[in-house]
């Protein structure tokens, strides 16, 4: 997948090294060939998308089809399209000082094509990575046809050069990555005048600059991304333009729970080193069962989709929550408890876009889901056990248990008095390190990680309206019979 050495550094000595001479969908072809060849996948990095969406870019790219990838947002579109440089040689040859990074085997524009008539053999050439090859534009309204395609210089005019001079003109990004890929992103948001001047580029590879049609053999792979047509109303791709997409490929989000934790846990930001943290795995399956949830719900537009950058975000709100309870507590581990999922609906709701009636149930719509989540995740785990004896010392003792978001671990506990019956299956049954033995804990970290199972524990008999939970002062709340 690496190209010959670059060393070559005229036309005679890249000829000779044997530099293969192709296209740079050929290259992709190639490259993606020895891939797959080689037992390799098409790229890493990219959860969720094995069986459905990389088969159909492996396509696209087999065929040498300039592709549109339609998605709601948050489903890892422009990621895979820097994927895609992945499979551009590590360097490439090019006309040594040319703006457009022509080949020395076929120079495009007129400069290198008098330099190579002229130098034959001796054409100087110079090597470029394969990040240099590759460019992203973001499609806003005020993108213009210059950006894109170029336009005269009128200082080259005024030094003496006529209009139709090739050599006026100042080239845009598409034209400037020659022999490499282009990305369009949010497409539909690009003005339809503007998505015009794309069409030549598409198709008959050449552009038009102020009424001139510049024979302009462009070699590049050419890849949008938009969300659903019927989504958007800021704008449409043209049906002439969308013709020439020789690929459409589709995104989805994360199809299991197991899909979406994983893509949290790779992209969630790093906690401060100063503080450890242990996020419970429940905790993360509530927030990605949440997300089902909502992405199910009537009450949420589903045409803008809920993101998976709305986990991510949550996952670390709660994070947050935890360290803020251990720097406030002196606690040495921070561990997110179920007190903490109360901080990230609020602070969410602004990357959810819902369909209601009245204004103001925004709130009410993702607690019920919250809820829901829990019961579900708590079933799935501790949905056989016996909790009878548990449910008891609170009807018949009088038990009650307080927490808090800045409440320690400890103080948690120590509502159920010293000795917690079922805490060590407990814990085990929802995958978390052991406590300490007899169903006890110790000094150290065992005490944040029983009390965030205890939490969860009787947050589920709560919902499942066994249990009290009542609100007190300074947003504490209380698990009572």
């Amino acid at each position: 997948m690496t190209s010959a050495a670059p060393q070559a550094t005229t036309l005679g000595q890249l000829r000779a090294s044997g530099s293969p001479d192709r296209t740079v969908k050929e290259e992709l072809r190639a490259n993606l060939v020895a891939r797959l060849r080689a037992g390799d996948p098409m790229t890493t990095g990219v959860v969720g998308y094995d069986d459905t969406v990389l088969p159909d870019l492996e396509r696209a790219v087999l065929a040498g089809q300039d592709l549109i990838l339609l998605g709601e947002r948050g489903q890892a579109k422009t990621r895979l399209v820097r994927k895609l440089t992945e499979l551009l040689d590590e360097h490439a040859p090019v006309v040594a000082g040319c703006e457009i990074n022509c080949s020395p085997y076929h120079p495009a524009c007129v400069s290198c094509r008098r330099r190579h008539d002229e130098l034959g053999d001796d054409l100087p050439v110079a090597w470029i990575d394969r990040q240099r090859r590759f460019a992203e534009k973001l499609a806003t309204p005020d993108t213009a046809v210059a950006d894109l395609i170029g336009d005269v210089d009128p200082i080259k005019v005024a030094e003496g050069r006529t209009l139709g001079d090739e050599e006026t003109i100042h080239w845009g990004l598409v034209p400037r990555h020659h022999r490499g890929i282009v990305a369009i992103n949010e497409l539909p948001d690009l003005p339809e005048r503007i998505q015009v001047a794309l069409l030549n580029v598409l198709e008959e590879r050449d552009v038009q600059i102020r009424g001139y049609s510049l024979r302009l053999p462009l070699d590049v792979l050419l890849v949008a991304t938009a969300n659903p047509d019927d989504y958007t109303n800021r704008g449409r791709i043209i049906s002439p333009l969308k013709d020439r997409f020789g690929a459409q490929v589709r995104t989805h989000y994360p199809r299991t729970i197991e899909d979406e934790i994983a893509i949290v846990l790779a992209e969630a930001a790093t906690p401060p080193a100063d503080v450890p943290v242990h996020v419970p795995r429940f905790l993360d399956e509530v927030l990605a069962e949440l997300v089902r949830l909502l992405r199910e719900s009537p009450d949420v537009n589903q045409r803008s989709g809920v993101s998976v950058r709305f986990t991510i975000g949550a996952h670390e709100t709660l994070v947050a929550g935890a360290v803020r309870r251990a720097a406030r507590t002196g606690a040495r581990l921070a561990v997110p408890r179920m007190i903490d999922l109360r901080a990230v609906l609020p602070a969410s709701l602004g990357r959810i876009e819902f369909d209601l009636l009245d204004e103001g149930g925004e709130l009410d719509v993702v607690d019920l889901a919250l809820r829901r989540a829990v019961l579900t995740v708590w079933r799935r785990h501790l949905g056989g056990e016996d909790l009878r004896a548990l449910v008891e010392r609170f009807e018949v003792d009088g038990t009650s248990v307080e927490t808090g978001d800045l409440v320690s671990g400890g103080a948690v506990l120590a509502g159920l008095g010293e000795r917690i019956g079922g805490l060590a299956r407990w814990t085990e049954r929802l995958g978390e390190p052991a406590p300490g033995e007899g169903g006890g804990w110790d000094a150290t970290d065992d005490v944040e990680v029983a009390a965030s199972v205890v939490e969860f524990v009787l947050e589920g008999l709560h919902l499942g309206r066994r249990l009290n939970r009542d609100d007190v002062d300074d947003g504490r709340v209380r698990y009572g019979a």
